[in-house]
């Protein structure tokens, strides 16, 4: 999923000003006394010339050479204290800089539609995030160390030596025009080879992130060999991008180092006719050594400079991408919050589809009573799921209109909407933190007697009592550490604290033991007390207390009533699904 909007270096500037804003005073602090330490430093060989020139003078007396050297003194005293401002105020921009570009990636990010979440890798959106961050330390690395020495230090020689040695300047001149534009240019050529690389890095993250969550499944599905073999194929495929990119790198720095050493002979050779005709003293001779010198090792680190820039932007790229795609869902203008109600809900004529080529949900209509219990039964692939995602402004329908209490969801904000559901998934997913703190995501401000209450109504106390740190257990990545059951009571207890006026349930005793199904029934039954409900189950016997059954087929309703009218009807859909299961249950 890529954003329309084409991603401009504007564009990318722009997000880190974003960060850099709250810091913007600090951040030009910095660059003043990065600009000051290059400024002295290109001073301080004017003073070393005139040291040298009164060396070859019969009139110059200890006393002028030692204020020389007094002067130099002050000057790197001066260049040392701008140094220590510069270094302490980047260190504090670029640290907390970074922190508030992830800040605000994931911000953007995680309001994303689920469908984005679906079609991308969360490695991979883990990798654009961290080099987003690491892309801005970088570009501010390389303004401080390398472009403003470099440009001061180019301009300034040239001015000075155009009033020493004018052919001198010219050669400078040229000669950093000439390496400056060639390398920006073979830079901006070679950016295509670097967004390849980056990709090809964001594949190979994404896919060691799928076979590392995934582990169980290569295990039992004996997938090592064929795994193995998929990886290598994306890894070779990053190293010979990655290859590519650094040898087109080698010859730039080739070609550069070879006319830094050709400028460095001519201006020394000039130097040298000059001082045979008397218009170059000692002193010249080191201030173009020492100008020289200095700006070879600037112009020698343009390749990597560019290099690094563009290298940023293509690693910048890929967030910004992201940062720019417009959210699928968000609030109206105007949109107001829901505050708890009775939990009356209607669907209107809602029309889902993923595509054009088949509807979902196809002229959809129901309406559920405040404190009414309806259960969705039917096939796979009927639209039951869909049903509670439009609900939950997880995908928002075609056409239609969907109304809580008499107000159309998408006149009401989405965090007010979500706070008057709870949901209590086929397979909860559980964060990699306490039993206690994955209860309390429910209501965050809730007391842990709070909580714990919750558990218990829930069953979970008898488990959690089981393990040694009891309610501060660690649960694992997902809830790996709990069973099927454990986790489904866990997300349980989550929605008794909650306490939200609408509950929804996507087949939350499915897969489970007849023990953890009579726990979970239990506690589902103190759930439902003075809720709407909606309750997805394929498995029919555990939805027999429920006031309605809603029977859907192609994304319409079939049929619906009560359970035992239901299975009186001869031909009805719900009574040959009913007896299907009938060989397993005793009615």
């Amino acid at each position: 999923m890529q954003s329309d909007t084409k991603i401009s270096t504007k564009i990318i500037f722009k997000e880190f000003w974003r960060g850099i804003a709250p810091q913007k005073r600090l951040f030009w602090i910095c660059i003043s006394a990065y600009a000051i330490v290059e400024l002295l430093a290109l001073i301080s060989p004017l003073f070393y010339k005139k040291f040298f020139d009164l060396l070859g003078q019969p009139a110059t007396t200890p006393v002028m050479l030692v204020n020389i050297i007094i002067i130099v003194a002050a000057t790197h005293l001066a260049a040392w204290a701008a140094h220590v401002a510069a270094l302490f105020s980047l260190t504090a921009i670029e640290a907390k800089t970074m922190a508030r570009l992830k800040q605000n990636s994931f911000d953007y990010l995680m309001l994303h539609s689920r469908n984005f979440f679906v079609n991308n890798f969360a490695g991979s959106l883990v990798q654009k995030i961290n080099r987003f961050s690491l892309a801005f330390e970088t570009l501010l690395d390389i303004l401080v160390f390398n472009l403003i020495p470099t440009a001061i230090a180019v301009i300034g020689a040239i001015i000075v030596t155009s009033i020493i040695a004018p052919l001198i300047s010219a050669i400078i001149a040229i000669w950093a025009a000439i390496v400056i534009i060639a390398t920006w240019l073979f830079s901006r050529w070679k950016v295509k080879f670097d967004i390849e690389r980056a990709a090809a890095d964001s594949k190979t993250t994404g896919l060691l992130s799928d076979n590392i969550i995934n582990y169980l499944s290569i295990k039992l599905l004996n997938g090592y060999k064929r795994e193995s073999k998929n990886f290598k194929n994306v890894s070779n495929d990053q190293a010979k991008k990655t290859l590519t990119t650094w040898r087109l790198s080698n010859w730039s720095n080739i070609i550069q180092d070879f006319l830094i050493y050709i400028v460095e002979f001519a201006a020394f050779y000039y130097t040298i006719k000059l001082w045979q005709n008397g218009q170059a003293a000692i002193g010249t001779f080191v201030l173009v050594q020492t100008y020289i010198i200095g700006i070879s090792h600037d112009l020698w680190g343009v390749n990597r400079m560019f290099r690094g820039i563009y290298q940023a932007m293509a690693d910048s790229k890929e967030m910004v991408e992201i940062i720019a795609l417009p959210h699928e869902i968000k609030d109206a203008a105007g949109a107001k919050d829901l505050t708890r109600g009775k939990g009356e809900i209607e669907f209107k004529n809602v029309i889902f589809s993923f595509s054009d080529s088949r509807n979902i949900l196809d002229n959809f209509n129901l309406k559920i009573a405040d404190g009414e219990r309806v259960a969705l039964v039917g096939p796979s692939g009927t639209g039951k799921t869909t049903l509670t995602g439009v609900l939950l402004r997880l995908f928002e329908p075609t056409d239609g209109t969907i109304l809580i209490d008499g107000r159309d969801i998408r006149q009401i904000t989405r965090e007010s909407l979500r706070q008057n559901i709870s949901l209590v998934p086929q397979d909860p997913m559980l964060f990699h933190r306490s039993i206690l703190e994955n209860i309390r995501y429910g209501r965050p401000e809730a007391s842990d007697e709070e909580v714990m209450e919750a558990a218990k109504l829930a069953n979970c106390n008898e488990f959690v009592q089981e393990m040694p740190a009891k309610y501060e257990t660690l649960v694992g990545e997902r809830g790996v550490k709990l069973s099927g059951g454990e986790r489904q009571r866990v997300a349980i207890a989550r929605a008794i604290l909650k306490n939200a006026p609408i509950l929804v349930l996507d087949e939350a005793t499915s897969s489970l033991d007849s023990e953890s199904e009579k726990l979970i029934q239990e506690a589902l039954d103190i759930l439902m007390q003075n809720r709407t409900t909606i309750a997805i189950a394929h498995r029919l016997s555990t939805i027999r207390k429920m006031d309605r059954v809603v029977v859907m087929k192609e994304g319409k309703i079939a049929e619906q009533g009560t359970h035992q009218s239901l299975i009186r009807k001869p031909r009805g859909l719900y009574k040959h699904l009913w007896t299907l299961q009938a060989g397993g249950f005793i009615e």
